[in-house]
């Protein structure tokens, strides 16, 4: 019934950095969950300058507050314009005996919101001329250099290699299998750890899905990514987007190989009961610092994330506008989920809605959006512990 952990919305001008993304709660068939509609008046070309007009974001609020009484336990939502915060509430419990308030310091699996961060570390090394998009992922990790394939005869050599393009339009063809035997066999072979780095020599012997660059799959690709972060960086990979991203953008509560504080729950919608869950099933090691699920995170903090990017703190403006162009064929868009309204860039879903606000999305889970305009720069964030 619930989605995944995290919603992250945000609109940029073009000319700054079109960043974010976000999930719904209500799983992946709700495109409109937290639409600007909701938050501009009809006729409105420009967000409210502030909290002095705050009915415009009653309708948001009110939505949220819904989630409460289908049983989630509480939310934190932040709404930014223009580098200043102009909403920021918080309501309900950290937990389902309601034993302490939300009060904003909650730390969250953010899950697929990591993605964001994990394309941001490796395009940071891109612009410093550390690999080409071009180049073979085995040119770095050799261990991907003869790959195979499954097939409906079997299981064949690959024709084409990974090249490290594929890694962040999701075409790869790896699989988002957390169990498979691959995963076994490292976690019984490293005490189960599951380093980062060592993980990959374990995943490189899995067939792939496909050939390489054949279509678009939704997969462990950005944690490939995060792998080879390590590999061009010369250090591990929580250790290099420490130091590069969250230590110069202030965000002091974010890591990977965390565990959040904020208690999270799965519902069963059979039982219609929540339980609460210790683990994050992405994490397959307690040393694997997954690219693609594995940040920890705040409110706070990812906001901070959002307005580094939008100021060009951590990458160029140039360099933005390359990830959000969009990369798939048309043959590879036949397994895109969204092949009639939308396309993927290294690691963003771009949309040609033709709407006044063009949607273009930065992956998390289900459901990722972010509307782009000319004069409109925002950022909603919104977390909650459903996992």
């Amino acid at each position: 019934m619930y989605g995944k952990v995290s919603v992250l919305q945000m609109l940029c001008e073009p000319t700054a950095s079109p960043l974010s993304c976000i999930s719904s709660p209500m799983g992946g068939t709700v495109w409109d969950w937290l639409p600007i509609c909701r938050i501009l008046k009809p006729g409105r070309s420009t967000v409210p300058n502030g909290l002095e007009d705050f009915a415009v974001f009653e309708n948001v609020i009110k939505l949220a507050d819904s989630f409460l009484d289908m049983g989630i336990p509480g939310y934190d939502i932040a709404i930014w314009k223009d580098g200043k915060c102009v909403l920021r509430h918080q309501n309900g419990y950290r937990d389902l005996e309601k034993t302490q308030k939300v009060d904003g310091t909650e730390k969250y699996d953010i899950y697929s919101c990591s993605k964001l961060i994990t394309c941001t570390a490796a395009v940071q090394l891109w612009e410093q001329g550390k690999f080409r998009l071009e180049d073979k992922l085995s040119d770095y990790m050799p261990e991907f250099t003869e790959m195979t394939v499954q097939t409906e005869e079997g299981i064949v050599p690959a024709k084409n290699p990974i090249r490290i393009h594929h890694l962040f339009e999701m075409t790869a063809g790896f699989s988002y299998d957390t169990s498979s035997p691959a995963v076994k066999a490292c976690r019984e072979a490293t005490d189960g750890r599951c380093p980062t780095r060592e993980f990959m020599r374990y995943l490189a012997k899995e067939p792939l899905l496909f050939e390489p660059g054949d279509q678009y799959k939704y997969s462990l690709c950005h944690d490939v990514l995060a792998a080879l972060v390590e590999v061009l960086a010369g250090e591990k990979f929580e250790n290099y987007v420490q130091s590069h991203i969250f230590d110069p953008v202030g965000m002091k509560d974010s890591a990977f190989l965390a565990r959040p504080i904020c208690p999270k729950y799965r519902y069963n919608a059979e039982t219609r009961e929540f339980t609460q869950v210790s683990t994050n099933g992405y994490r397959v090691g307690t040393e694997y610092a997954s690219g693609g699920a594995g940040a920890v995170s705040t409110v706070d903090d990812y906001i901070a994330f959002l307005e580094a990017l939008r100021t060009g703190k951590l990458l160029k403006p140039e360099t933005v506008k390359l990830m959000a162009t969009d990369r798939l064929t048309a043959y590879q868009k036949r397994t895109f989920p969204m092949i009639t309204t939308r396309g993927y860039g290294l690691g963003v879903n771009i949309s040609y809605t033709g709407t006044p606000l063009d949607p273009a999305s930065f992956p998390c889970h289900h459901i990722c959006k972010m509307r782009v305009t000319s004069d409109i720069s925002v950022a909603v964030i919104y977390l909650h512990h459903i996992t």
